[in-house]
């Protein structure tokens, strides 16, 4: 699906920091009703506007906001066996990505949790994308965090999510 859908538009709806941006499906509907919003989890093979390169894999949407919140630190390289397993691997020099970013981890006596930044009383970037998804108020996703009735996947090496 790389097209535009047929009487719809991708369109997206920014939040307190111009790099926020929920994209949402704009749908024309009959009858002189107004257009109905959904949340679009097409990716970017959608938007017009969208500078694609699948070498490059997908852009880093939220790796400013996790730099912003000065909790975390760049490792040197991978401190997994496999990862550097596979980077020693020469067979594998075709499929890798162009560009790797290296990984990163909490500073220390730091924790990078939703759910700390929820019991903290901090409202995270994600946070507010989410409200701003499901139509909700900010404090109510961080509630719903802080309380653990809601989950929000958000780790600091998959910065593209």
């Amino acid at each position: 699906m790389t097209a535009p859908r047929y009487n719809s538009r991708k369109i997206y709806v920014t939040g307190s920091r111009s790099d926020l941006r929920v994209p949402m499906r704009e749908i024309m509907l009959a009858g002189g009703n107004p257009p109905l919003r959904l949340y679009d989890t097409s990716g970017p093979y959608t938007d017009p506007d969208a500078d694609l390169d699948l070498k490059r894999g997908l852009p880093p949407l939220r790796l400013r906001w996790i730099l912003d919140r000065v909790d975390t630190e760049e490792l040197a390289g991978p401190s997994s066996w496999y990862r550097r397993e596979r980077e020693d691997d020469p067979t594998l020099g075709g499929v890798r990505f162009a560009s790797v970013r290296r990984p990163l981890r909490a500073r220390p006596g730091r924790r990078v949790t939703q759910m700390h930044y929820a019991r903290r009383g901090e409202i995270t970037a994600e946070m507010e994308f989410i409200a701003l998804r499901e139509g909700v108020a900010p404090e109510r996703v961080r509630d719903e965090v802080a309380r653990g009735r809601a989950i929000i996947p958000a780790n600091v090496n998959h910065p593209e999510t």
